[in-house]
């Protein structure tokens, strides 16, 4: 049986809730050939995550998200996008979902299969996923070539991508090298933006985008066609063997700090506590930055 269930968070405990569970759905999502063309029985659980306090003043359906609606998307969907495996239903649905209902800010989405082909007693087997937008900020830069195109066409990859939204740029400013090596004047800037990719997600896209423009990983600090980095993925911070977060130079980069401070001038580093302002006030204070024109 379908339900439906609402849950307001008190103020500083978290994201309001819309919670749905028991959606029955009837699709083709399997491995097997008989599943594709005979379909079966799937049920659908979701938590939505959205501020509501704007919903619950004015009482207006246009401030909040429409659970009838999301209940026809998501059984739309199931029907109109088969696949071999639960993983990916449930991870296209849920991007699917956040792309579609522009106030949710996330979503817990799992979806079982309660006549899955086990030969054993079973109740069902299901698969749960979380998915929800995160604010990012990168650095992008070029030296070679036409450098204001590079920088167009990262941006337009950004753009394009389809768990990304909200791609904005700050101006672009010409700086001195960094790092020693002797090359081009760089143009360079900073790019806000939300996505649902992981932050190891996101630096793989990053990579690639690098790669369709040309860049090669010959020389550190060396000269590329176009340059992406990470700077601050919400306030995480972490440390693996390919990434660290927040950029763990990015104190000492006028380059990356300069154009960051139009963007989100108070956005305080989640280690250091310093906003993004002070920062480039104590970089400045320095002196002898090779800011470039």
């Amino acid at each position: 049986m379908l339900g439906v269930q609402i849950i307001q968070k008190e103020e500083g405990k978290g994201m309001d809730e819309i919670r749905i569970y028991g959606l029955e759905c009837y699709a083709y999502h399997g491995v097997y050939e008989e599943e594709k063309k005979k379909g079966q029985r799937f049920v659908i659980n979701a938590t939505l995550y959205q501020n509501m306090d704007r919903a619950s003043g004015t009482d207006e359906i246009t401030d909040s998200t429409h659970y009838g609606q999301v209940c026809e998307f998501m059984n739309r969907f199931m029907q109109e996008n088969p696949k071999n495996l639960l993983e990916a239903v449930a991870g296209s649905m849920a991007d699917a979902v956040l792309r579609s209902f522009p106030l949710l800010q996330g979503i817990d989405l799992e979806i079982g299969k309660p006549e899955a082909p086990i030969p054993l007693p079973f109740q069902t087997v299901s698969v749960k996923l979380h998915r929800s937008w995160h604010k990012v900020y990168l650095s992008v830069g070029s030296n070679m070539g036409d450098k204001e195109k590079w920088i167009g066409d990262g941006i337009a990859a950004l753009s394009k991508h389809p768990r990304i939204k909200e791609v904005e740029t700050s101006r672009l400013l010409w700086t001195k090298p960094y790092g020693g090596v002797r090359q081009e004047d760089f143009l360079n800037g900073v790019i806000a933006l939300q996505t649902t990719l992981s932050p190891e997600e996101l630096l793989d896209f990053l990579h690639q985008v690098e790669k369709a423009a040309g860049r090669e990983r010959k020389i550190h600090w060396g000269p590329r066609t176009l340059d992406l980095d990470i700077i601050f993925y919400d306030k995480l911070v972490m440390e693996t063997e390919d990434l660290i977060l927040p950029h763990i130079d990015m104190e000492n980069r006028f380059f990356v700090l300069k154009p960051l401070s139009e963007m989100c001038p108070n956005f305080r580093h989640p280690v250091t506590g310093q906003t993004v302002s002070q920062m480039l006030a104590k970089l400045e204070s320095q002196g002898d930055l090779d800011k470039g024109e």
